[in-house]
């Protein structure tokens, strides 16, 4: 393998042996003894520049500027008799960008063409026309190499730096800080969506409209908004796949559906519902209206829905980073102190000693459960469920298995799922309200509801415990949980649940009523409690 670092020497040497059978040739063909002599001198300075090259023992801008100037003043002797020596010329200006680039390329190339021109005044007196005219050509023609060579130096002086893509991001975040005051729609995708519906609805008359967005291959609604039934928008599905797959407006009988186009393509779909006896006439010219009129509105969706990945993506990221440090740190040093716990007991030799080590062994492990709890609450991630109802089941399944607490998650869900970074903040606010309830109501069975209508959502968290306490001056789960559902335009609402404990819940508001439960089955846990599920009827 070559080494890149050897990589410019090996390309000069070559040059020069190519140069010098190139040049060479035609001087033996023609028999030119003072040419001949001539090369012979520019093959032993070039020999004798690679070597020192090769051992460093001169600095490269005194060798390239030496053999510059030694190939001109040659060239510059050799002129009164033969032209034939002046393709060397390029070699020097080439070798020199090689090594130092742009820079290095000029000072070589001028102190040759000074050499040539200064030697050839003192052997021949003046410069002929055929002289001049061999040195420009030549002269340009050593430009052109030394661009090459300057190039060539910058593609090998890039080294692979580990935090280049570091350097990139923030490079990118400091121009998204820089603009985001020019953003005047902001970067909320619910928000952009809404107004994007009122745009449709001010155009044309719809009992239901919605926005479609992209989720892996299929799309969800992102927004909906209806003045009649629910069913309105189940006709939309379908045409909104259509529409997407194809990027053209459709008007099939009352249903509509056009492409939010922007630049890099099709970023969503709007669809609606025409009331009942409204005209085609005039109706497929206005959506077709709409879909040019709306593309600065697609330009701010798409934009909205990039940074809600890449600060999904992000804080996926921190989490998995908190987790490996809290795995391989402070819990196994608080795990030895367990076993330094068990050692002290050994060698108790009172009652009091071992009453007071057993005592430390229980909150060592305490604490130790609640590290585990913590390590999966930051490893749990939504986006590798099924389902939001399946997210809560597993995190529900590993509390419940730590603490001992029963709790039970029935899910109500459709195919059709939130935006990914709507289960995000809704799966937290459900993981938060089922350790607060573990870890301070002091409950024994926890009932987790969880009903989704996309994008209409509710999960319900009630526990029998002591019910709400007095907030302490170090606790903020109640404040994460009211922002993260601000962060989604939802509900967050706390009240006393039937029979004592806790009812926390969280609505995200939608077309349509959720509907009832039944349950239709349920598995056991490995203790022996149940996780039901339930679907809507």
């Amino acid at each position: 393998m070559v080494r890149l670092d050897r990589l410019p020497w090996r390309i000069a040497t070559v040059s020069r042996g190519f140069v010098l059978i190139a040049v060479g040739g035609p001087i033996l063909w023609t028999r030119d003894t003072a040419a001949l002599f001539a090369l012979v001198l520019i093959g032993a300075i070039w020999t004798t520049t690679t070597i020192l090259d090769l051992r460093q023992r001169l600095p490269l801008q005194i060798l390239t500027t030496s053999e510059a100037l030694l190939v001109g003043t040659v060239c510059g002797i050799a002129a009164n008799s033969s032209l034939a020596v002046l393709g060397t010329l390029g070699v020097a200006p080439f070798w020199a960008s090689l090594f130092r680039g742009l820079w290095g390329m000029t000072v070589a190339l001028a102190a040759e063409l000074a050499a040539l021109v200064a030697f050839a005044l003192l052997t021949i007196g003046q410069l002929t026309a055929e002289l001049g005219y061999a040195t420009f050509t030549w002269s340009v023609t050593a430009l052109g190499l030394g661009l090459i060579g300057s190039f060539l130096h910058s593609a090998l002086a890039e080294r692979h730096d580990p935090l280049e893509s570091y350097h990139y991001a923030r490079g990118l975040l400091r121009q998204l800080i820089d603009i985001s005051d020019g953003l005047d729609s902001g970067l909320d995708p619910v928000a952009l969506g809404g107004s994007i519906l009122s745009a449709v609805r001010d155009e044309v008359p719809t009992t239901a409209v919605a926005v479609y967005v992209p989720r892996g291959d299929a799309l969800t609604p992102l927004v909906t908004r209806s003045l009649g039934s629910p069913d309105d928008l189940g006709s939309c599905d379908t045409l909104a796949a259509q529409v997407w797959a194809t990027g053209e407006p459709e008007l099939h009988g009352r249903v509509f559906a056009l492409p939010l186009a922007a630049d890099t393509g099709t970023v969503g779909v709007v669809t609606g519902t025409l009331p009942e006896g409204t005209r085609r006439l005039g109706v497929e010219e206005q959506v077709y209206r709409l879909t040019d009129e709306l593309r600065p509105s697609a330009v701010h969706l798409d934009t909205a829905l990039l940074f809600a990945a890449f600060r999904d993506a992000a804080s996926a990221e921190e989490r998995r980073r908190l987790a490996r440090e809290m795995h391989d740190g402070v819990a196994q040093d608080i795990a030895s102190l367990g076993y330094l716990a068990d050692a002290l007991a050994a060698v108790a030799t009172t009652e009091s000693q071992r009453e007071r080590i057993g005592q430390l062994r229980e909150r060592v492990t305490a604490i130790v459960a609640e590290i585990r709890r913590s390590l999966v609450n930051l490893r749990t991630n939504i986006g590798e469920s099924e389902s939001l109802g399946a997210a809560i089941a597993a995190v529900a399944r590993n509390l419940s298995e730590v603490s001992g607490v029963a709790i039970h998650v029935t899910a109500d869900e459709q195919t059709e799922r939130l935006r990914p970074e709507v289960e995000a903040e809704l799966f937290r606010i459900a993981q938060e309200a089922m350790n607060n309830a573990v870890k301070h109501a002091r409950a024994t069975t926890i009932d987790v509801h969880c009903q989704v209508r996309a994008p209409a959502a509710r999960i319900t968290v009630t526990d029998d415990g002591r019910g709400l306490q007095p907030g302490r001056s170090d606790s903020h789960g109640l404040e994460i949980m009211r922002e993260r559902a601000l962060l989604i335009n939802a509900a967050l609402s706390l009240s006393d649940a039937p029979g004592g404990g806790l009812r926390v819940s969280v609505t995200i508001p939608g077309a349509g009523v959720v509907p009832a439960e039944v349950t239709i089955g349920s598995s056991q846990l490995g203790d022996g409690r149940s996780n039901e599920s339930k679907v809507g009827v």
